[in-house]
């Protein structure tokens, strides 16, 4: 039992260890890309359009505050001084810190890209495990063939179509932002006008991403129910609802599970084409505004957090792999 406890150990050391490189790669990438640009290093980081408008004294204190006039390892340690501090570059368009545009955006995109992703794991779970429990019924072919036409759509056409349905013809939901502007509300006024705003861009990625939880887990669930363990429940005359889901559905969930880590980087780039249909103030339709007007500083700032949060998702599933299947922790 002992070697046991430290193989989990060492697993587990190898699993942050791999993350911290990952991450260690994601910033040292951040910071080169721009600097090995040809032309001033300052040029290559904010562009000409934000060089024109800049005053020469912004100018100095940039040049200043990233060590561009000193070596690239003096720079890398000024970069890696100013992560840690909460310094990513000073937006010229909005004229303040990328650190305070991407904090103004950011509480936004979590709450979309959070329920998105939780409804949608949810739903599409409990429709594979139904579907799979089912298999070749006319419930298993109804869900299969509409869940499975529905993944043909990319979510910007969901999107479209939802605002085009119940915003624009049936004038039910609103059809842009997250709040109604000048409206003054408070309270529990104002968490369902945030409701009302939230609806069709979370139905819109929500429906744009089930399907790939559901055929997982269909999948799953069909090859789960020919295992042994299945018969031997079956034949302590358990109920069919704790064989559904205590048996065969917690043992196929942990290929949904491994999936997430990788769904996350979907649903934050679909995320982004939501936001922008439906003006969504989170970090993709700053994203899309940092694109137009050449603010480069942001959009490294938000590629540079998008890239994190991704990276921590996938850390936080491998920690969870345990909880859901425990043979996972005597794998090694």
């Amino acid at each position: 039992m002992q070697r046991l406890g430290s193989g989990r150990r060492v697993l587990g050391t190898k699993n942050v260890t791999i993350y911290i490189v990952a991450l260690i790669i994601i910033i040292a990438l951040n910071f080169l890309l721009p600097r090995l640009m040809p032309g001033d290093p300052l040029m290559a980081i904010y562009g000409d359009e934000a060089l024109v408008q800049m005053s020469p004294q912004l100018e100095a204190e940039l040049v200043q505050r990233f060590s561009l006039d000193q070596s690239l390892w003096h720079q890398f340690g000024a970069y890696i001084g100013g992560l840690f501090t909460g310094d990513l570059g000073h937006s010229y368009y909005y004229n303040a810190p990328v650190f305070d545009v991407i904090l103004g955006r950011l509480p936004w995109t979590l709450l979309l890209v959070g329920l998105s992703m939780v409804l949608s794991t949810l739903i599409g779970i409990v429709l594979g495990i139904e579907s799979g429990w089912r298999r070749g019924s006319r419930t298993d072919r109804a869900l299969l063939g509409g869940l499975m036409s529905l993944n043909g759509f990319p979510d910007f056409f969901i999107g479209m179509v939802l605002l085009l349905v119940f915003g624009v013809t049936l004038g039910l939901l609103p059809l842009s932002g997250a709040v109604t502007p000048y409206s003054g509300l408070s309270g529990g006024a104002l968490v369902l006008d945030v409701l009302k705003h939230l609806i069709l861009p979370l139905a819109a990625l929500t429906l744009a991403h089930v399907a790939a939880a559901y055929l997982l887990t269909r999948n799953t669930m069909i090859t789960v129910l020919k295992e042994p363990f299945m018969l031997t429940a079956k034949a302590k005359g358990l109920f069919p609802r704790v064989l559904k889901y205590r048996h065969a559905g917690r043992n196929s969930m942990l290929p949904v599970l491994t999936m997430t880590g990788i769904w996350v980087g979907t649903l934050i780039t679909g995320t982004i084409f939501i936001e922008i249909i439906f003006s969504y103030p989170g970090l993709g339709y700053l994203m899309y505004e940092a694109l137009l007007f050449r603010d480069y500083a942001v959009i490294q700032g938000v590629l540079l957090l998008v890239a994190t949060i991704v990276l921590a998702v996938n850390f936080l599933v491998d920690l969870s792999y345990t909880k859901v299947d425990p043979r996972v922790r005597y794998a090694h």
